[in-house]
């Protein structure tokens, strides 16, 4: 069983004894008669929790107090002072003193403030070892920050970090690791220790995600459980909620969403209670979100909310300083999980690594690097290894682009193409404009105006 140390600092042979006596049965104490003393006693052995007098011969309590926290901020501090000396424990406390006590001392009040104390200090210690398991889970400890531009995102990141509610907006192309910002976020945070919650809202049906995240009330809809579900935002009590691909969510998600980050209130689906927790939005999107509040497809008000704090995730290509070490970080990780013994990359294989423009990021890059050192022999990445698989990804993004696709010498007609594709999407969805615009790819506002140019208008349905 773990045994506290600690330090009682005071000149007053009276006073030291007694407390030694009241506290030895519990704690290993150690007795110093001065500042200066004191420190020496920090420095040469490892102690917890220091019972500091203010008046004290040589250094007074409060510059012992600051030399303390100078060498290790983690020691918590009680403060003793024989009068209730308001500006002096004040600014004790602002230094960072734990508590404070008044001579003469109540006996039975000192071992219920040290072992308060000493609650505190097992709590932190035990909130550290989960933040380490946590680190080590995700890898958070080997993120790779070598660019100029990658190291900003994480200076933004650890500067919203500090505020614990503050809402925030990452932006970025599939595949930049906007999650692990996020959960870089939490981690650093107030929050760390509380869940983190994650959902990608484009994966769900639209219909759904709303039950999602507030949850519902029993008999709310067909399908549904029969004793209801409780959502994700009230799971993610004093946490952290991630809203990935939120420009999918749908217009009344929307109104919902911003009604809950402004009151930090909600009614589940089909509820009539109101609900009330803690919870920090952190929402992302591949997808220019100004962008859509100007075609009408996301609601102004929700995008100004989310942008309160906002990280742009620059794409591989625009930090090809990262490409190499992220490449390495990834060959040593499936080097261990795969028992293989690469080395190293080879000059010409690292010019093909540099010289891609990774459409598919960390993500493309990553899967790259675990085919190789799955499929491939040897001690060295080679250009082999790379030149047949970097082929049929250029192929496919040609592919992507129309570049591999033959006009024919008496040209085509593209609006026909245009609007055949069209009809064709909204016979697909039934007539669902919201629906064939995302067969398309394009936005609902943009799709409404091309089916009534093409005179498709009869078909539509909202």
């Amino acid at each position: 069983m773990l045994r506290y140390r600690i330090l009682i600092v005071d000149d007053d042979e009276l006073l030291q004894k007694p407390l030694k006596h009241i506290l030895s049965g519990k704690y290993e104490t150690v007795v110093a008669a001065s500042g200066e003393e004191a420190i020496d006693v920090i420095e040469r052995e490892k102690i917890d929790l220091v019972l500091l007098d203010i008046r004290l011969p040589g250094m007074d309590g409060i510059e012992t107090l600051k030399a303390i926290r100078e060498r290790d901020d983690k020691i918590l501090v009680i403060m003793m002072t024989a009068f209730e000396d308001i500006k002096t424990v004040i600014t004790s406390m602002k230094l960072g003193a734990f508590d404070y006590l008044v001579k003469p001392l109540d006996m039975e009040e000192i071992e219920i403030i040290v072992e308060r104390a000493l609650e505190n200090l097992r709590l932190k210690k035990e909130l550290e070892i989960l933040r380490k398991a946590y680190i080590r889970e995700f890898e958070i400890d080997k993120i790779v920050m070598v660019s100029k531009e990658i190291c900003e995102v994480f200076d933004k990141a650890d500067k919203v970090a500090r505020s614990p509610d503050t809402t925030v907006l990452i932006e970025g192309e599939t595949g930049t690791g906007k999650e692990i910002i996020a959960r870089y976020i939490h981690n650093r945070s107030a929050r760390f220790g509380k869940p983190f919650l994650a959902i990608n809202c484009g994966a769900i049906n639209k219909d759904l995600v709303e039950s999602e995240l507030f949850g519902y009330e029993r008999g709310s809809f067909t399908g549904g459980l029969q004793e209801g579900k409780e959502g994700k935002i009230e799971a993610a009590n004093g946490g952290t909620l991630f809203l990935d691909e939120i420009s999918e969510i749908s217009h009344q998600t929307q109104v919902n969403l911003l009604r809950f980050i402004e009151e930090k209130e909600f009614y589940k689906v089909g509820g009539n209670t109101r609900i009330r927790v803690d919870v920090r939005v952190i929402a992302a999107t591949n997808k220019d979100l100004a962008e859509a509040v100007r075609e009408g497809t996301f609601r102004r008000d929700l995008f100004y909310r989310l942008n309160v704090a906002c990280i742009r995730v620059p794409p591989l290509r625009e930090r090809r300083d990262d490409i190499l070490p992220i490449a390495m970080f990834f060959m040593d990780k499936f080097n261990n999980k795969f028992g293989r013994n690469f080395q190293s990359i080879s000059k010409e294989a690292r010019a093909l690594l540099q010289g891609y423009d990774w459409p598919g990021n960390v993500r493309e890059l990553r899967n790259f690097i675990e085919r190789i050192i799955l499929m491939e022999d040897g001690r060295e990445i080679e250009a082999s290894h790379l030149k047949m698989l970097l082929g049929q990804t250029a192929r496919d993004t040609r592919r992507r682009h129309g570049e591999d696709i033959d006009i024919p010498p008496h040209g085509v007609d593209l609006e026909e193409i245009n609007r055949r594709y069209i009809a064709r999407a909204l016979e697909v969805s039934k007539g669902n404009i919201s629906k064939a615009a995302r067969l398309l790819n394009i936005s609902r506002p943009t799709l409404a105006y091309r089916v009534d140019k093409y005179g498709l208008a009869n078909g539509r349905r909202r």
